[in-house]
């Protein structure tokens, strides 16, 4: 019989417990190492009864559980001794070079490293280091290779087209800096290109916290600068208006302060840490919240932060923003949030920084105590049949007129109708052929 014992590479388990989940980050951490489940503590072999059970929770802790996501770096395989089925783990040393249980975040109790024969917590020193060593990194969108191999640019070409900059498509990929030193497509070109697997999702929840989801929307998949558009219009008709017509001129309150939101927005796209998670965008009954990951920048202090002193993680990303005129290397837009809310709807921590917005009490309140829609911008004007399209373009940008016609109960002649009439009113353009393109709603 062959004896098991436990060293700094070997972890002995009995049976499955979530405890596993732990153990491979600790290894991950470290210099890698090997799970044998169906084995105790003292050796003895006692196997597994529930295979194909463990395999399924072993492949759900790599899938959905850890932070980056190991799937390069964690296999498992059966084994048999005995007459008896063990099942084996293992675990390369994390070529990210540091990882967390997605549920615990980059904190102590997420991010752990083994130690003789046990697991420990890592201090928030080891944690900052590490990260800092490996994310915090201007050109990590550089050098990460994209997770696709072919991509395509059509709807970049045409908003650097449509800003009258000449683009050459023999230099248009060096010009961007869209490929590593290996000659493969990077992180910033996938972030860019017009279909890729980076969603950027919108959640909006009933009531004040994340028990209960009312919708979820999902603005990505696709060029990000398309992705911002969407999502920046969806909040603009999220934005709910009450007017006071008893004084003049007419006084519009807003259920938030747009400008503040799309800084925050730009913000969390533009200083997101990539190699971790897209940001996340939740609105709730009374605020919206705004997560970017990564936390400040290496080397910038809070002070500087809320000063406005622009220090960009992604600086080539920041680059193509301002030409494409969506934001400014000014540094205004965190003032700008300050002034109006204040510094206290910021929570920055080492690995995220939180923006909250809460929501004017006036609207809210005369919002439930009447019947009041939406006197937004994308509605002004328009007829009913136009608010629909234009409703549902936010929710997909790519409906056809068949799509709309059979949605909205009308003709393909009257949705192709309202394209004409939206588009001469500025509320809606096309980005590519009309074969193969898409409608963006830009008012």
């Amino acid at each position: 019989m062959q004896k098991y014992v436990e060293s700094e590479t070997l972890e002995l388990k009995e049976k499955y417990t979530d405890v596993i989940c732990k153990e491979i980050v600790s290894f991950l951490n470290t210099s890698g190492g090997t799970i044998i489940i169906g084995v105790k503590d003292d050796g003895a072999i006692v196997g597994v009864d529930k295979i194909d059970e463990t395999f399924r929770k072993i492949s759900d802790i790599i899938a959905t559980q850890i932070e980056p996501s190991p799937q390069d770096e964690v296999s498992s395989e059966i084994r048999f001794e005995d007459g008896k089925t063990l099942i084996i783990v293992n675990v390369s040393r994390g070529i990210k070079h540091i990882y967390c249980q997605k549920k615990y975040g980059f904190s102590s109790a997420g991010c752990s490293i083994r130690v003789g024969t046990t697991c420990r917590e890592m201090t928030p020193e080891q944690i900052r280091i590490r990260y800092e060593s490996k994310f915090i990194d201007s050109e990590y969108m550089l050098k990460k290779p994209a997770s696709q191999l072919d991509l395509t640019f059509k709807e970049l070409k045409i908003y650097y087209s449509e800003k009258d900059y000449h683009l050459d498509d023999k230099t248009f990929e060096a010009n961007l800096n869209l490929r590593n030193q290996n000659g493969d497509y990077n992180l910033l070109a996938e972030l860019l290109s017009d279909r890729n697997n980076i969603p950027l999702i919108f959640v909006k929840f009933r009531g004040k916290d994340k028990s209960a989801i009312s919708e979820r929307s999902d603005y990505g998949y696709r060029c990000i600068i398309t992705s911002y558009d969407k999502i920046k219009n969806r909040l603009q008709s999220e934005n709910t208006c009450i007017s006071d017509t008893t004084v003049r001129p007419r006084k519009d309150t807003y259920l938030f302060d747009y400008n503040c939101v799309n800084e925050a927005v730009l913000n969390a796209l533009v200083h997101n840490d990539w190699t971790i998670t897209e940001p996340q965008i939740s609105m709730f009954d009374n605020r919206l919240e705004i997560l970017s990951h990564g936390g400040l920048p290496s080397g910038m202090t809070k002070k500087q932060f809320f000063e406005g002193i622009s220090k960009p993680r992604n600086r080539t990303l920041m680059r193509i923003f301002l030409s494409m005129g969506l934001t400014e290397h000014t540094g205004h837009g965190i003032p700008t949030i300050v002034k109006k809310y204040g510094e206290e709807v910021f929570e920055i921590e080492d690995n995220y920084i939180r923006c909250t917005i809460p929501f004017d009490e006036e609207v809210l309140d005369k919002s439930k105590n009447e019947n009041v829609g939406l006197n937004v911008g994308l509605n002004v004007g328009l007829n009913k049949t136009e608010k629909k399209v234009v409703s549902l373009l936010i929710e997909d940008s790519e409906y056809t007129s068949d799509e709309l016609a059979a949605k909205i109960g009308v003709t393909k002649r009257t949705i192709e109708r309202a394209f004409i009439s939206l588009q001469k009113k500025k509320v809606i353009e096309r980005i590519g052929s009309k074969r193969d393109g898409s409608w963006i709603v830009i008012k």
